[in-house]
């Protein structure tokens, strides 16, 4: 009975911990601007080096709400490779999610302006829970320790991009592996990390030299979490000055605004506005983008 009490207790623990949050990616506002985390062949699609961070904070107002890092960096090799790294860090309560990918990329020329990038990408995922962070109604009976109790596995993911001046479209399959993550038990387990997949795409629309319209969307779908679409729109001066707007279905209005200076330094902000009940707990989400763009031909490249 008390090996049956624990484990259900534990189910429950891990339940709340992995089902309900860590089997959805961490997910960003302003994903164009850190596109290659969520599609690795993007890198060496633009003829520059990119250093990428996002921060993202998410329900300010809710206790143990989900807090993200991201750092990524993208180079291309001549004019048909690219290489990139990144990790991450998403913490949510008692749970911490850690990760560190590398890629590679090769882009094939298909007509004089469109290109098909495909990339395969492999690392390392850390799972961890902290024991000292949970309370249970029978102190006595502890289901976890004050430790840290995780599990650290091999990932990987395949994505392919294809881009025009005028518009792009990719989509990626992270954690191709899909493993076991064990914390306690190492011969049973609840918790597996699940298929997941990302769509991308997006058109750029002119209007003289100075202006530009830029609608794109990102779908995601991991079962049996219903598909989760992000539908964004900037307007950008002088590849310079950007404003945005978008909409989260089931989740959040939003809104960002970013700069771009020398074609070197960038920098974003955004607001999500929350459209579900969790908006009466909390004032919403904030995330800044930072970055550092150098381009590796005279000619001028977008982000």
């Amino acid at each position: 009975m008390h090996t049956m009490r624990r484990s259900l207790l534990l189910a429950s623990v891990l339940l709340v911990c992995v089902l309900a949050h860590a089997q959805q990616l961490p997910q960003l506002t302003q994903y164009r601007f850190n596109d290659y985390v969520f599609n690795p062949a993007v890198a060496g699609s633009r003829q520059m080096f990119e250093l990428r961070s996002s921060h993202r904070y998410q329900w300010v107002g809710v206790q143990d709400a989900p807090r993200t890092f991201m750092l990524s960096g993208t180079s291309n090799l001549g004019r048909n490779m690219g290489v990139g790294a990144y990790l991450f860090t998403d913490n949510v309560g008692p749970s911490r999610r850690t990760g560190f990918q590398a890629s590679y990329a090769y882009h094939l020329q298909l007509t004089s302006d469109l290109r098909l990038g495909l990339s395969l990408s492999v690392g390392m995922l850390q799972f961890l829970i902290d024991g000292s962070k949970i309370s249970f109604q029978s102190p006595d009976d502890p289901v976890l320790d004050d430790q840290l109790r995780g599990d650290l596995m091999p990932d990987a993911k395949f994505a392919f991009h294809l881009y025009h001046p005028k518009f792009w479209f990719g989509a990626c399959a992270p954690q191709l592996l899909q493993n076991k993550v064990y914390f306690l038990n190492k011969e049973e387990s609840l918790s597996v990390m699940e298929d997941h997949y990302n769509v991308t795409g997006g058109y750029r629309f002119e209007f003289g030299s100075d202006w530009k319209l830029e609608p794109s969307f990102m779908l995601k779908y991991v079962e049996p979490v219903p598909i989760k679409l992000d539908i964004n729109a900037l307007i950008r001066y002088k590849d310079m000055l950007w404003l945005g707007a978008g909409y989260r279905t089931n989740d959040a209005y939003t809104a960002m605004v970013g700069v771009w200076l020398k074609q070197t330094f960038q920098f974003g902000y955004s607001y999500d506005v929350i459209t579900s009940n969790l908006r009466n707990y909390s004032t919403g989400t904030h995330e800044l983008m930072l970055a550092i763009t150098l381009n590796k031909e005279a000619v001028p490249v977008r982000p």
